[in-house]
């Protein structure tokens, strides 16, 4: 896979987690910590594009 390739399939992973904490955040009695650790991910994933990026 290209280097090209894995940053666009890290994209669209982002995209997706950005998606689950937003529906998360809106859901009542939404877990804390399970958002935190998906925004953790978005996070970790999100310095993964920068570092592949540059």
């Amino acid at each position: 896979m290209s280097v090209t390739a894995h940053v666009e399939q890290l994209k669209k992973k982002h995209q997706s987690l950005s998606e689950a904490v937003e529906m998360a955040q809106r859901s009542p009695g939404a877990d804390d910590l399970a958002i935190a650790d998906l925004k953790k991910q978005k996070l970790r994933i999100k310095e993964e594009i920068t570092r592949l990026s540059s």
